[in-house]
């Protein structure tokens, strides 16, 4: 590891009392930048889900182009992602993380205005954004906690959860609330990302021009074959969330449902993924192999589907409970999967850009896909019958990620063993 990557200062010695004081508030800063910035990472992709049928309506799109709204965000996490370390090489991870902040705020202003081309212009905005975060972050995290990467990582993917869970459950009521049709309700998610961006600002100017010398290329990645288990764990788990993401409020309603019941189930299903994704991370890093949390994660989205697939509306709220614990498990999971299997904070975040370039390249087509084979039979059961066997494959490759070794030579770990691979 570079000398020159970053630490959370240690405490200072008894007589630096204001050095020891502004350290403290610097590591504060940080981590509420960090919080801040994973709860963006869902906010501008949940705040629409629950508003795909009125857009649908009130821009006269079919089942297939309406799955757009939430499928261009998606590919555009996948398209973006491999230039992230690009970036943060040329411009520093800090500044990076800023711009695309900036955009992601943007991106849904953009959305507000009441053209087809802004919606989904925005939307690509915000998948660019969010892909950038996406990729930067497990590295930062790694670089800062270098000790405590996998409990930061359940913290931060939590955080991520909430984000997501609060967006998609208060943009109904807060269409009610403030009125005026859907814009306002949209476009309120912008401030989340301006908040963020002037928390993370103070941390760009101490840490600018710093970073960029600490992310050589990483050669051979993409020929490691447990790299490409890593992502493919990361890519099937996120096509089963985003499937549901797009299309779970409108399975219900196509059940009988309510709108409104529908959208309180799809945030309850949301809420219940913080706990899950919380524990995830912390018990997969005193694991020495996650296979069984793999497993179990995966098999409760299983459940989930095949519970939407028979009696959609009579347990609705149970299969929210087993979707959200097994899509919050596998989230945590397959970002904790990226760290544990990385010897290095650089190794980690160019392992993030591949594992979600490609990752979310393939998730993208889950929401297109589900929805052309909703319009094609007139029904769920075979868009979920796919999604079910997408579940087997994302539990060959989480298991086989699973193993306790490191990209690139893959050398197996010994107990206790975090140090970089030589």
């Amino acid at each position: 590891m570079s000398t020159t990557e970053l630490r959370i200062p240690p405490t200072g010695r008894s007589g630096r009392t204001g050095t020891s004081t502004a350290r403290a508030t610097g590591g504060a800063l940080l981590l509420a930048g960090i919080v801040l910035i994973a709860l963006n990472m869902r906010a501008g992709l949940s705040s629409v889900s629950p508003l795909v049928g009125e857009l649908r309506e009130v821009f006269h799109l079919s089942a297939t182009t309406g799955s757009l709204i939430t499928a261009i965000p998606v590919l555009f996490l996948g398209l973006i992602s491999p230039l992230a370390p690009i970036a943060a090489r040329r411009y520093g991870t800090e500044t990076v993380l800023l711009g695309a902040l900036v955009v992601v705020g943007v991106g849904i202003l953009l959305r507000v205005i009441p053209d087809l081309t802004a919606l989904f212009a925005g939307g690509a905005l915000v998948g660019a954004g969010i892909a950038v975060l996406n990729v930067l972050m497990p590295g930062v995290v790694k670089r800062e906690f270098p000790h405590r990467a996998a409990a930061m990582i359940g913290v931060y993917s939590a955080a991520m959860v909430f984000g997501a869970a609060v967006s998609a459950g208060a943009t109904m009521p807060l269409e009610k609330a403030i009125g005026h049709g859907w814009q306002p309700a949209l476009g309120v998610w912008a401030l989340l990302a301006f908040a963020a961006v002037a928390v993370w600002l103070p941390h760009v100017r101490r840490r600018r021009g710093s970073v960029a010398a600490a992310m050589p290329h990483v050669p051979g990645l993409w020929r490691s074959p447990l790299a490409w288990l890593v992502t493919g764990f990361m890519g099937l788990q996120s096509l089963l969330f985003y499937v549901l993401l797009a299309w779970m409020p409108t399975i219900l309603t196509d059940n009988g449902m309510g709108k409104g019941t529908a959208a309180t189930i799809f945030a309850f299903n949301t809420f219940v993924q913080i706990p899950a994704s919380l524990a995830g991370s912390i018990i997969a890093g005193r694991m020495r192999n996650q296979s069984p949390l793999v497993i179990a994660s995966i098999g409760l989205v299983a459940a989930g589907y095949v519970g939407l697939m028979v009696a959609p509306t009579g347990g609705a709220w149970l299969w929210a409970v087993l979707l959200g614990l097994g899509q919050g498990g596998a989230v945590s999971l397959a970002l904790t999967l990226i760290v544990l299997r990385s010897p290095d904070p650089n190794t980690a975040a160019q392992l993030s850009g591949m594992a979600q370039a490609v990752g979310y390249v393939l998730a993208a087509f889950g929401p297109l896909a589900a929805g052309a084979l909703r319009q094609a039979t007139d029904g769920w059961t075979v868009p979920i019958v796919l999604m079910l066997v997408l579940c087997v494959c994302a539990l060959a490759c989480g298991v086989g990620a699973s193993r306790p070794m490191h990209v690139r030579v893959a050398r197996e770990v010994v107990p206790g063993d975090r140090a970089p691979v030589g």
